[in-house]
């Protein structure tokens, strides 16, 4: 059967015939995001570069050493129980029961608390698994490992991360295949996100998929990607016949912008209709027709802004950043930059803010417009 693509402005989420709405690839403050894209930003931002130049000059005569940014990390605002409201309230409001895929990178952390909660206790184990690999570094969504037996797959991916070897892939890829209620997605192929270049990118993938195939039962078409990668995704399913299937990749408070429908009532259902039947109806949700910019935007100031409703230590931005100062010494940015930090930053987070006020939010959403054309 052929995966199939809904478009929730003609069709309605409730309207589909389906009971059940998956909601996979999110991000909660377990996910360690790297901040090793903002040189590459900074090159092409001269604003932006010779400011980071000032800093970085800075910290060297301070510390001795150069500002090592593959030390530094974010966390995404939400914890894994709002995290799992946000993405359910969507599908629930909708009328359909509710499956939620929580996958932060490279630790399972957030489902594993989840299922301490009566109303988490059947979130599957899941993670992004961040796999080096010619250069790249490509994003495997690895969901619902067997309870028993997820503490040790974790491992071996950790393991891998940290010291990758292309011998071992297949071989843990093929580990991680074994039980037939877990799935794994190919998460976004196309993106670029470490600035190999786009067509370098695009051979490292494909060869990638092409080579390791049978141990991936999907691709995603992902809510953070403009609809034409979405389309080149949608072309290299054709190509391979391995299905589409959705990703969100929320890391703010938007839920995510393309779900799954289906009539399975438990995620090994699921997973069941998209390894053995092939099955998948996706559905862009009304999010996804916002400019990506804009979206983008709101995320970054979800991102930054404050929470002074949450614990102590996660309320401002400088809580929920880190740098590794030594081996054994790692700090919040607060705890380094007392006082909010530095004017530039100040006056970014300034900016930002105005994405929350309406007439400024409306003229953005003008300006931003990418007029996409949602065709297959």
């Amino acid at each position: 059967m052929q995966p199939r693509i809904h478009f929730a402005w003609k069709e309605p989420l409730d309207g589909l015939g389906h009971r059940t709405g998956v909601s996979l690839h999110s991000h909660t403050s377990h996910s360690r995001e790297t901040l090793d894209f903002i040189p590459r930003f900074g090159a092409h931002h001269r604003l932006l570069g010779e400011a980071l130049k000032v800093y970085e000059r800075r910290y060297r005569r301070i510390h001795g050493h150069e500002l090592d940014y593959h030390s530094a990390w974010w966390t995404p605002p939400l914890g894994p129980r709002e995290a799992l409201r946000v993405e359910r309230n969507q599908i629930e409001s909708a009328g359909l029961g509710a499956l939620v895929s929580i996958s932060d990178h490279d630790n399972m952390e957030a489902p594993a608390l989840l299922r301490l909660l009566h109303e988490g206790r059947e979130a599957p184990l899941s993670t992004e698994w961040s796999v080096p690999y010619r250069g790249a570094v490509l994003h495997i969504g690895v969901h619902n490992l067997p309870p028993r037996r997820a503490e040790s797959r974790m491992e071996a991916m950790t393991a891998f991360t940290a010291r990758p070897s292309e011998r071992e892939l297949e071989g843990i890829l093929e580990w991680l295949t074994e039980s037939p209620e877990t799935l794994i997605v190919f998460n976004h192929p196309y993106w670029d996100e470490k600035g190999v270049g786009q067509r370098r990118h695009d051979e490292i993938a494909e060869t990638f998929l092409f080579r390791y195939r049978r141990y991936l039962h999907a691709l995603e078409l992902n809510g953070l990607r403009p609809w034409s990668e979405n389309r080149r995704t949608i072309a290299l399913s054709s190509t391979c016949r391995i299905p589409y299937i959705s990703g969100g990749d929320r890391h703010g408070l938007e839920p995510n912008a393309i779900v799954n429908v289906t009539n399975a009532a438990t995620f090994a259902e699921f997973v069941e209709e998209i390894r053995r039947d092939r099955q998948s109806d996706v559905v862009f949700m009304n999010s996804y027709r916002e400019p990506l910019r804009l979206r983008v935007l709101q995320t970054m100031w979800d991102i930054v802004r404050p929470y002074p409703d949450f614990p102590e230590g996660r309320r401002e931005w400088a809580d929920r950043v880190f740098y590794r100062l030594s081996d054994t010494n790692v700090q919040p940015l607060s705890a380094i930059w007392p006082g909010g930090g530095p004017r530039i930053v100040k006056q970014f987070l300034a900016v930002m803010h105005l994405v929350d006020i309406r007439h400024v939010r409306s003229a953005l959403r003008l300006a931003l417009d990418e007029r996409q054309e949602f065709s297959l």
